[in-house]
């Protein structure tokens, strides 16, 4: 994470209608290098983030079908110029490691950048910290207009309740 952001402890979560809070997140793989600041990015198109949940002990294998489910609407997002971030958390010390592992021999395609969520900063000033045992994030999905205003969000209390690329697709 640059340094210049700083995350508040913890928030509320996000909201339809309200401005989502910038942030500035390193990135892990994808079309981008170094960081990516939500408000530089939001002036390109609309935004979907994906939170995942990260290495609770083991990959979700439902994140992967997530990630691999919108992977494969790439060519929609890319006609509707929206950026797709993959945010992964986890403790810093592993987390570039287990983010690499997650992706495996996996190339993410224009428009996604998967980012990296140090300590759960990004997930608690997000409000979207799962705080039990072999957890770490509620698997979230937000769609960000170019206003920054957040126009659709989908925060699962539980491993499934995915939001699928069509969903999202049709919220663009």
């Amino acid at each position: 994470m640059a340094s210049d952001t700083s995350f508040p402890a913890i928030q509320s979560e996000p909201e339809v209608g309200r401005l989502a809070k910038d942030f500035e997140l390193e990135v892990a793989a994808g079309q981008r290098t170094g960081a990516v600041r939500l408000s530089d990015v939001t002036g390109e198109g609309p935004v979907i983030i994906a939170i995942l949940r990260g290495f609770p002990g083991r990959q979700c294998p439902a994140c992967a079908g997530q990630v691999a489910d919108l992977v494969r609407h790439a060519r929609y997002f890319q006609e509707r110029n929206a950026n797709v971030l993959l945010v992964y958390p986890g403790p810093a010390s592993e987390l570039k490691a287990k983010a690499k592992d997650f992706l495996k021999d996996t190339k993410l395609p224009s428009p996604f950048t998967m980012l990296l969520d140090p300590d759960y900063a990004f997930t608690n000033a997000y409000g979207l910290r799962w705080n039990a045992p072999q957890e770490t994030a509620y698997p979230t999905t937000i769609v960000i207009g170019k206003d920054g205003k957040i126009d659709f969000v989908n925060i699962s209390r539980t491993h499934r309740g995915r939001t699928t690329a069509a969903t999202v697709l049709d919220q663009l």
